[in-house]
């Protein structure tokens, strides 16, 4: 008699429970059966745009469901300054590893250098390691191009240019324009880099934005990235325009997107003692920018279509 009340009593005891805890196992339940894991997120860095653009857009819950919404996860991963971050492809996406391998593939960088163009520089890559199986489990390594050390010198070493060329009369064009007279003026066009790379040495960072800054040397993306940091620091939507053979900047600016070509506005001269300073390429709409026909500038209208 005492064991069946013992066990009648534990009956009640686990019934209770289970009621008590019900959500929890049925969410458990829900996880067991769907195999669907759940996404471990951190907080985005303080480098994070957050904003969404025709190309690519922020994702919601990282859960792609077609290719654009692939891409989506990759700009979001990158845009946050994440460097590791895994995802699942869900299982309604029939196609979602073969897109991973084209988004991924070594021998096509072009997506993913330009999901790169949609993102602050302190938060673009030098290299993009992707890992998948087919479970559909897909990880995300990322290195930065710029290191904490990089970034605390470039933002101390603007923070000193402001200080010096910025006065608190100056409109948002004002102070565009100083910096774009600013970095041409201490800046030249490193005319070796590309035969050094190709040596495998190169005498200056030209590439990044420590080139323009502390070396005197650059190449447009070196341009591009200081004057990028620069329009964020302003708090100015803007992103690189990439074609083929270059990269300058765009601004949205009294809601109308314009080009800035730094490179351009320094132009080589025959003369070397000579330090060229234009204001051809600044704050250009597309017509006048194409009233040029220059190739360099020939860029996919499907891409950056803010540009139209």
């Amino acid at each position: 008699m005492k064991k069946r009340l013992l066990t009648l009593l534990l009956c009640i005891c686990i019934l209770g429970f289970t009621i008590y805890k019900l959500d929890s196992i049925v969410n458990i339940a829900k996880k067991f059966f769907n195999n669907t894991p759940t996404l471990s997120i951190e907080k985005k860095n303080q480098f994070s745009k957050n904003k969404d653009y025709d190309f690519v857009q922020i994702s919601k819950d990282y859960k792609p469901y077609n290719y654009q919404e692939l891409l989506n996860v990759f700009y979001t991963v990158l845009d946050s300054g994440y460097e590791n971050f895994t995802f699942y492809c869900p299982s309604e996406y029939l196609d979602c590893i073969d897109d991973v391998k084209k988004i991924s593939n070594p021998e096509n960088v072009d997506i993913l250098t330009t999901i790169g163009n949609f993102v602050s520089p302190y938060n673009n890559f030098t290299s993009l390691k992707v890992q998948f199986d087919t479970s559909g489990e897909v990880t995300l390594d990322i290195k930065r191009l710029y290191s904490s050390e990089d970034i605390i010198n470039i933002s101390n070493k603007i923070d000193s240019i402001w200080k010096d060329i910025v006065t608190q009369d100056m409109s948002t064009e004002d102070i565009i324009y100083a910096f774009h007279d600013y970095i041409i003026n201490t800046t030249k066009y490193d005319e070796a880099y590309e035969n050094e790379i190709k040596n495998g040495k190169s005498t200056h960072n030209s590439a990044k934005a420590n080139g323009p800054l502390f070396e005197g040397f650059g190449i447009c993306s070196g341009y591009t990235d200081v004057l990028s940091i620069v329009l964020d620091k302003l708090g100015l939507d803007n992103y690189k325009v990439a074609s083929k053979t270059h990269v300058w900047n765009a601004v949205k600016i009294n809601n109308e997107w314009k080009h800035i070509d730094l490179t351009w506005d320094d132009p080589v001269s025959i003369d070397h003692s000579v330090n060229n300073l234009l204001h051809k390429f600044y704050l250009i709409d597309t017509p006048t920018l194409e009233s040029f026909d220059i190739k360099d500038h020939s860029f996919d209208k499907s891409i950056y279509v803010e540009l139209k």
